[in-house]
């Protein structure tokens, strides 16, 4: 009971969103295994690596979250006894033609905070979001860890039946996903 009280949701502004903000969040994830695509086929593969931000990492992030509020876009985070503990981001251009994706640009929950729900109260709040703009799917360029698949997964997201380009050359070893609204 108490754990919910001090969880908060909430949409973020653009003054907020800077460097402090981020001051108590873990991004940490010590990757071990990851999906990719080979001759057509999705397999499981060792890749050891650690992700975690830098402070490039955290400029960049900070600009696009900017960006994406002030395009008329969705920023929205869970606040756990006032500190963030997780956000999600989606743009506001649908593009895809028929398939017509929103971009959920970003989702991340901090790594003291993961396996609580507040991923998939943030995911389905983005979905609610790009359905009321219009959108059919979103459409989710996502980190290959097995981990994250399987959260994606369990959110009932699929192989985007079109890649975007630009998310393909940008992090060639994602995920690229659809769900359906």
């Amino acid at each position: 009971m108490k754990n919910d009280i001090l969880l908060k949701y909430r949409m973020l502004n653009a003054e907020e969103v800077n460097r402090e903000i981020f001051k108590d969040f873990i991004r940490y994830q010590n990757v071990t295994k990851c999906w990719r695509k080979e001759n057509g086929k999705w397999i499981i593969k060792d890749a050891p690596f650690v992700d975690d931000w830098i402070e490039n990492d955290y400029e960049k992030l900070i600009f696009c979250l900017k960006n994406t509020i002030a395009s008329d876009g969705f920023v929205y985070a869970a606040f756990y006894d006032g500190k963030l503990k997780g956000f999600v981001s989606v743009e506001s251009e649908i593009f895809g033609g028929k398939q017509g994706y929103c971009d959920l640009s970003s989702i991340h929950i901090s790594e003291d905070m993961r396996r609580k729900g507040i991923g998939r109260t943030l995911f389905l709040a983005a979905k609610e979001w790009a359905k009321q703009k219009g959108a059919k799917k979103l459409y989710i360029s996502a980190h290959s860890a097995v981990e994250s698949q399987a959260f994606y997964k369990s959110m009932g997201c699929v192989e985007a039946e079109v890649y975007n380009k630009k998310h393909v050359e940008d992090e060639p070893y994602d995920c690229q996903l659809e769900c359906d609204l």
